[in-house]
């Protein structure tokens, strides 16, 4: 048993950055607590493909009863890749602006720590894949700017989102032609996808290149081309699912991401040898 145990394959693991939950049901317990959480769904979208998941606890810094003997590059040292998923809008002081209205949710206790964490991995030369904000945020970190509302910006003249359909709401995608997204999908130029945002790149990154905009030209996906894998995607693809048989299979773009994370690990062991 134990000559068997020592012949398995490596599995990848891939760290998650949580959501934070600070005004918690009274049902749920943990009164004046915070809690860290994952959706389910994009777990399950990494795992299905043979990957281990784990969730990666926020830090937080400064007014703690403890001091944290780890940082963000003590995770980015341990994994071998990063999913940034969804979530509450990136507060605009994070690209060196002030709020141009009423504000949604935001965290800047996220923020930073992922922000972190992304250029900790960054700088590890590890995968990422972001999702949604994560894609946002990969922008924000490498010095890209945010429309912090699409339509009351003019960046687009119909809503991104729409908070009663969820994943059901979609639109088109224009892949740009002959790039890496575009090749991924055997040349596909078009295709349909969720959306759930209603804030979007303006100013692109350094390093990045537009992969993918909606038909009114909002960026829909980015990717570093300094960088093995640094990619972003504006829409859910853990929520393309069975369900939805008409939206852009998730799948490519996992294996891309898991496959990045295998050479990535690859590359690392034989420079540890």
């Amino acid at each position: 048993m134990k000559g068997m145990a020592s012949s398995r394959r490596r599995t990848a693991l891939i760290g998650l950055s949580p959501r934070l939950l600070r005004s918690v049901p009274s049902e749920l317990g943990f009164r004046g607590k915070t809690l860290q959480y994952l959706e389910q769904s994009v777990a399950h979208w990494v795992m299905s493909h043979g990957a281990l998941t784990v969730m990666v606890p926020s830090l937080v810094r400064g007014g703690m009863v403890l001091e944290l003997p780890v940082d963000a590059a003590d995770f980015a040292e341990r994994l071998d890749g990063l999913v940034l998923q969804g979530g509450a809008d990136i507060h605009p002081s994070c690209y060196g602006r002030e709020p141009a209205g009423p504000m949604h949710a935001t965290d800047l206790v996220r923020d930073l720590f992922e922000l972190d964490l992304l250029r900790a991995f960054i700088a590890a030369g590890k995968p990422v894949l972001g999702i949604c904000r994560g894609m946002q945020l990969i922008n924000v970190a490498l010095g890209g700017t945010l429309h912090q509302d699409l339509v009351s910006s003019g960046a687009a003249h119909d809503p991104h989102d729409h908070p009663t359909a969820e994943e059901d709401y979609r639109h088109g995608l224009e892949l740009v032609a002959h790039g890496w997204l575009c090749g991924l999908y055997d040349g596909r130029l078009r295709a349909q996808v969720n959306s759930i945002h209603h804030q979007g790149v303006e100013r692109l990154g350094d390093g990045l290149v537009i992969e993918a905009r909606a038909p009114d030209g909002v960026v829909e996906a980015i990717r570093s081309h300094q960088h093995p894998f640094l990619v972003g995607v504006q829409w859910h693809p853990e929520f393309h699912d069975a369900r939805f048989p008409d939206l852009l299979s998730s799948e490519p773009l996992m294996l891309a991401f898991l496959a990045a994370v295998e050479a990535a690990v690859a590359s690392h062991a034989a420079g540890a040898d």
